[in-house]
């Protein structure tokens, strides 16, 4: 059906709601239904025409899994199901396994089903990676029952987005939507193979959008769509499709089991993600190399920005990160990226996945409350990539020389013995010797060993200079003191409680 038919009928309908009793009461001819009547069922059969439209693009993955332990299929989908699902589940699986030998089919036995959907005529398919990473074995399934082997081409974890390759051309190719134009409320359908039950199709709405669902694990360190939809087990991998039969999300997991609460990965991210893995078998994602926080939930550093509310605090650099030798400086706050406004911490990782490795970003910032633009080029997201850790060695009593404290850190000027004794190979700064127990300093993760480069904006070269920097500052307001730490550069806000 054309978008303009379905633009017509949306909002014949939104009209028949606020004008429905001047409808109702509307004189009829005897056997003619209803103004009202028509326009349900030109909806309905707008829902049948989407259906059977998607369903020729949809299949069924069958998976025969490699050996593993009991207890657990390896998926979010299933490890969210109610416990008397589990069992049910668990018991199938075990009395498979258990099944005599000389009685098993032969050739490999297919323990576990998903969905997925064509996404080139040749032969190129679309899943969720939870359904075929385990896979000993893959076989598309499409609708009137033909049949091919899968061959997985790649599969990206974070996104939960895999490619399977079958020997198969002229295919009927998904019709791709743009998942950023989506709105809220729209209308979504999901189509799938919920329970082994092949080519379901339920309707729902787009309940949310750029949904952080579990931002503490890797996988899904990114945006959902959330949807009403009825989806579950065998759902994942399928189209959520708009009501013009476009692909606007992948779905992926849902909250419970019939809770009205699924998620499904925006197809944009999707087909990056594809493109990736079919081009190179793996995904590189852009980054800078950055440690973030958003300004407004930084209670530490908020107060010091001068001039800007919103925007995100560079804290850190990843040592030999892109963005380490760039002209981006610790405490500045990213305000845009090409123009567009970032907020918070998630919406500027949002704009770089949109970027590709190697890409020039022009960074909108604050800087010591002047706004200025400056270029930085993406590098490319280490595959195995894990938060710097703070350095933490041993106190030692400090030499006998020239020092100075500031809230419990005491620092000296770096000579050979003191750089030989840390480990440190920084002769700008000053290196701190002792940290007080309990102190602002201690707090903050502040360790000794770790190089004083500067406070606030002043730079700091020796004791003397470090004094010179605290004169006339509010340590109740607080400081802002600029730290390598075992190679990587961050800044902590120190201040003097009551």
């Amino acid at each position: 059906m054309k978008k303009s038919m379905m633009k017509k009928i949306a909002v014949t309908i939104l009209s028949a709601g606020l004008l429905g009793g001047i409808v109702a009461n509307s004189p009829t001819r005897a056997g003619e239904p209803s103004e009202a009547l028509k326009l349900a069922q030109q909806l309905n059969q707008a829902f049948v025409e989407v259906a059977e439209s998607v369903s020729k693009s949809v299949v069924v993955v069958r998976v025969a899994s490699k050996p593993r332990a009991r207890g657990g299929f390896g998926n979010p989908f299933f490890d969210q199901l109610p416990e008397e699902y589990r069992k049910f589940f668990e018991r199938q699986q075990e009395e498979r396994e258990e099944q005599p030998r000389r009685s098993r089919p032969r050739g490999p036995v297919f323990d576990g089903q998903g969905s997925g959907l064509v996404y080139r005529e040749d032969g190129i398919i679309l899943t969720n990676r939870h359904v075929v990473e385990n896979a000993e074995k893959v076989q598309i399934v499409f609708r009137g029952g033909k049949e091919y082997d899968g061959e997985v081409l790649g599969v990206d974890r974070q996104s939960d987005i895999a490619v399977v390759k079958i020997d198969a051309t002229g295919l009927t190719a998904a019709k791709m939507g743009d998942s950023d134009k989506t709105k809220v409320g729209e209308f979504a359908i999901a189509v799938g193979s919920p329970y082994e039950l092949d080519y379901s199709v339920t309707i729902g709405h787009v309940s949310a959008k750029e949904r952080r669902v579990f931002p503490d694990q890797a996988m899904f360190d990114q945006d959902f769509i959330q949807t009403d939809a009825s989806i579950n087990p065998g759902n994942s991998g399928g189209p959520l499709v708009n009501i013009y039969g476009e692909v606007i999300g992948i779905n992926t997991l849902i909250r419970g089991v019939n809770t009205g609460i699924g998620f499904a990965v925006p197809v944009n991210l999707a087909r990056r993600v594809a493109d990736m893995l079919i081009e190179d078998g793996k995904v590189t994602r852009a980054w800078l190399g950055v440690h973030i926080t958003t300004l407004r939930e930084d209670d530490d550093y908020r107060d010091l920005a001068v001039g800007i509310e919103d925007g995100v605090v560079v804290r850190q650099f990843v040592s030999g990160g892109p963005a380490e030798n760039s002209d981006l400086e610790l405490a500045d706050v990213i305000t845009s990226v090409d123009g567009n406004r970032v907020k918070s911490a998630d919406e500027l990782k949002r704009e770089l996945r949109l970027k590709k490795v190697g890409d020039s970003v022009t960074l909108g910032l604050m800087r010591n409350g002047e706004a200025r633009e400056i270029k930085v080029e993406t590098g490319a997201f280490p595959e195995e990539f894990t938060a710097v850790s703070r350095l933490r060695r041993p106190e030692r009593k400090p030499e006998a020389e020239a020092k100075a404290k500031l809230l419990g850190m005491t620092v000296q000027n770096i000579t050979p013995d003191l750089a030989k004794r840390f480990e440190v190979e920084n002769d700008e700064g000053v290196i701190v010797t002792a940290i007080e127990n309990d102190s602002a300093a201690a707090e903050k993760g502040i360790a000794p060993g770790d190089i004083v480069t500067r406070i606030n904006s002043a730079p700091v070269d020796s004791v003397k200079s470090f004094k010179a920097a605290l004169e006339g500052e509010d340590l109740k307001k607080g400081v802002i003191v600029h730290l390598n730490s075992g190679g990587s550069q961050r800044f902590e806000v120190l201040k003097q409680y009551e």
